[in-house]
C-alpha cells in the first residue's frame, strides 16, 4: 500500500504528544506564553492551551500526506516519494522543535529553542534553495508540480523561482531569529517559509506550462 507516512513521522508525533503532556503537568494553568515583545513588555500572549496546536497540526499533516499517498498513482508515487517524505519530516520536526521551545519557555528555562529552530530552519532552506536553483532537468529530480512543463527553459525558470523563494525565506527567518522577534512571529515565519515557496512554484508552473 502506498503510504507517505512512515514510522519516523509517527515517532515525531509521539514526541510532540509527550511534550504536550509534560507541558500540561509542569506549566501552571494561568501561565501565558509571551509571543511578542514591545520593548520589555509582552504585547502578544498565548494561553497555555496553545500547546494543543502543535499535535493537532501534526495530525492534520499526517492525514493530508496519507491521503496524498493513496491518491497518487504508482508511477507518480515512485517519482515523488523522495520529495514528499523529507518535506513531511521537515514540517513535523519544525513543529516538534517549536513545541519543545514552548515547554522550555513555560518551565522558565533561559534556552530559547524556538530561535535555535529558526536558525536551523533558515540554514536548511538556504541549502535547499541553492540545490533547486542550480538543479538540471531530470526524470526523478526536482519539484513535482500539478502541471507538466514542456520545455527545459520553463523547467529551469520554475526551479530558479522556487530556489530564490526558499533563499529569501531562509533570509527572512534568519533575520527574525537574529532580532529575537518573539515566538509568535517566528512560528508564523516558519509556516510561511515552508508553504509559500511551493505555492509560488505551483503558480509559476501554471503560467509557464505551455511555454
Amino acid at each position: 500500500m502506498q503510504n507517505l507516512v512512515t514510522r519516523f513521522h509517527l515517532l515525531l508525533l509521539t514526541v510532540t504528544l509527550a511534550l504536550t503532556g509534560v507541558g500540561y503537568v509542569r506549566i501552571p494553568l494561568t501561565y501565558a506564553f509571551p509571543a511578542h515583545w514591545s520593548g520589555s513588555t509582552a504585547d502578544w500572549l498565548w494561553p497555555r492551551d496553545a500547546l494543543l496546536v502543535a499535535p493537532l497540526l501534526q495530525v492534520a499533516l499526517l492525514a493530508l500526506f496519507f491521503m496524498l499517498g493513496r491518491l497518487l498513482t504508482k508511477n507518480h508515487y515512485a517519482k515523488t516519494q523522495h520529495i514528499f517524505d523529507p518535506a513531511l519530516t521537515l514540517a513535523m520536526a519544525v513543529v516538534a522543535a517549536s513545541q519543545l521551545g514552548l515547554l522550555f519557555m513555560g518551565i522558565g528555562s533561559d534556552l530559547d529553542l524556538i530561535r535555535f529552530t529558526g536558525f536551523t530552519l533558515a540554514l536548511t532552506l538556504l541549502v535547499l534553495g541553492v540545490i533547486l536553483f542550480e538543479a538540471e532537468r531530470h526524470t526523478y529530480a526536482g519539484m513535482r508540480m500539478p502541471w507538466r512543463l514542456r520545455s527545459d527553459t520553463a523547467w529551469l525558470w520554475v526551479h530558479r523561482v522556487i530556489g530564490s523563494a526558499f533563499g529569501l525565506a531562509a533570509i527572512g527567518v534568519a533575520i527574525l531569529a537574529w532580532l529575537d522577534a518573539g515566538p509568535g512571529a517566528l512560528v508564523l515565519s516558519f509556516a510561511a517559509a515552508l508553504l509559500l515557496p511551493p505555492i509560488l512554484a505551483g503558480i509559476a508552473t501554471f503560467i509557464l506550462r505551455k511555454a
